[in-house]
């Protein structure tokens, strides 16, 4: 049996050190499997869920392989979206912290490019960015993959969804053939078979079992009339009454009329899906990441890389087509151990997608009667904390301690009344007590931060 502790592996000290450091005391079942391969130089095929440590696993395989005496490209990581690169990113700049003069920079839309591009200027080691955005810089000739020596294809299968087949290939056409490829992926489709066959050398296969115990997932299922999937939705809300759950619909204007439904019945939710904004997109995902959203409504890919670290329930109003789908839907509840719960609706027509999801687990589905909910009208989800802006951020050398004391300071607010910041490059997110808004509001007209008077206003 395979060891499952890092320092069995060839990595230097520093590295096993600084995963220690980070709270990695042993391997993930993918990591077991695919890291001796990674480090060995391999092409690897991984299938697996999010949530399993694929990041750690390409992370530190590829940093093993990083010059940082060399200011040009060597690792390459797409994403299928912003939100996942910037996670993306961030871990790896926490895996790199035990080698000197690594530079991660990361390329997506929604940024300004003239900021990417100074970056690019200035030399990097790893590259995290999405195919688009990627696309555009080496067709502007401001990224160079001549020295290209990993290239990584995280959640692959929603790349090709979301119909970047063509620009990934046009990407790859750019790197060098010597390079080592490692594709993860949630499913594996035809398409991504297709895929691993025209850009990958003899890769190494990896599976991860994706099946999840049924003591830390409860699955229920509900067959409901065509017409009835929102009163038994909200029956669902009343009977379970989760604190933070995500709804999954099928496509963007399903998303925005069950959001409204919600709302409409004193279940404070919000839309994510394709057609937002990025700026829209960033703050949903803000004000769910900091509970000052308690239910999100979204499709498939809008939900990729979502931060989400304790999630009360997954609820599918429709079930999807691919039975691996719904494993990866229903993955995202009962993390780290803690109980989850995932709550399907399903009408006459989709009998053939309860029968695929059986197969797929080898098990019979829970189906449970509608009847047997019991209807609280008076429930609703109107969450504690809310989320406030400021105008200032990263570029102005603001931390979160810097926001922290004078809020808790100046401001005389307790450290029980403000949750989660976030910096980002001109402005910052703080997650503060609904009962406390007006007295930050009330400091922010003329308290400061750091000695800068900063205008704030609260995100709804």
């Amino acid at each position: 049996m395979a060891s499952d502790s890092f320092s069995s592996l060839s990595i230097s000290r520093a590295q096993v050190a600084n995963l220690d450091s980070l709270g990695y005391l042993k391997m993930t079942a993918i990591q077991v499997q695919s890291l001796p391969s990674v480090l060995a130089g391999k092409d690897v095929i991984a299938q697996a869920k999010t949530g399993s440590g694929k990041t750690a696993t390409f992370g530190i395989g590829l940093l093993e392989k990083i010059n940082s005496r060399f200011f040009g490209a060597q690792a390459l990581i797409l994403c299928p979206t912003r939100e996942l690169a910037d996670q993306v990113g961030k871990e790896i700049r926490k895996l790199a912290r035990c080698t000197p003069n690594i530079k991660v920079v990361i390329l997506c839309g929604g940024k300004p490019f003239q900021f990417q591009r100074a970056s690019l200027e200035h030399g990097a080691h790893i590259i995290v960015g999405t195919p688009g955005r990627i696309q555009d810089h080496l067709n502007r000739e401001t990224l160079n993959l001549n020295g290209l020596n990993t290239l990584v294809l995280d959640e692959a299968d929603r790349m090709l969804d979301m119909g970047f087949s063509e620009v990934i290939n046009e990407i790859i056409e750019q790197t060098p053939k010597s390079r080592q490829t490692l594709l993860f992926s949630a499913t594996y489709p035809d398409s991504i078979r297709q895929m691993c066959h025209a850009i990958l050398n003899d890769p190494v296969m990896v599976s991860v079992e994706s099946e999840h115990r049924a003591n830390i997932i409860e699955q229920v299922f509900y067959k409901v009339p065509e017409y009835d999937r929102n009163d038994i939705l909200l029956a669902l809300f009343e009977h379970f009454q989760p604190e933070t759950s995500v709804v999954f619909c099928h496509t963007k204007k399903q998303c925005d009329e069950v959001a409204h439904f919600l709302e409409g019945h004193n279940i404070e939710a919000l839309a994510i899906h394709g057609d937002l904004e990025q700026r829209d997109r960033d703050q949903v995902l803000i004000r769910f990441a900091n509970k000052s959203c308690s239910v999100l409504v979204a499709t498939d890919v809008a939900a990729r890389g979502l931060d989400i670290k304790s999630l009360s329930a997954v609820i599918n109003y429709e079930l999807p087509r691919d039975p691996e789908i719904f494993i990866h839907r229903i993955g995202r509840t009962g993390r780290a151990g803690e109980q989850g719960i995932a709550l399907s609706l399903f009408t006459q027509a989709e009998n053939m997608r309860v029968k695929a999801i059986e197969e797929y687990q080898d098990k019979a589905c829970n189906i449970e009667n509608v009847n047997s909910l019991n209807r609280d009208a008076k429930f609703s989800v109107h969450p504690v904390m809310a989320t406030m802006q400021i105008d200032v951020g990263r570029k102005n050398k603001i931390r979160p301690g810097d926001i922290l004391g004078a809020l808790t300071g100046d401001a005389g607010l307790s450290a029980s009344q403000i949750g989660k910041i976030d910096i980002f490059d001109i402005a910052s997110y703080i997650a503060i007590d609904r009962k406390a808004l007006r007295k930050v509001l009330g400091y922010f007209a003329n308290g400061k931060i750091k000695g800068r008077l900063v205008r704030a206003r609260m995100i709804s």
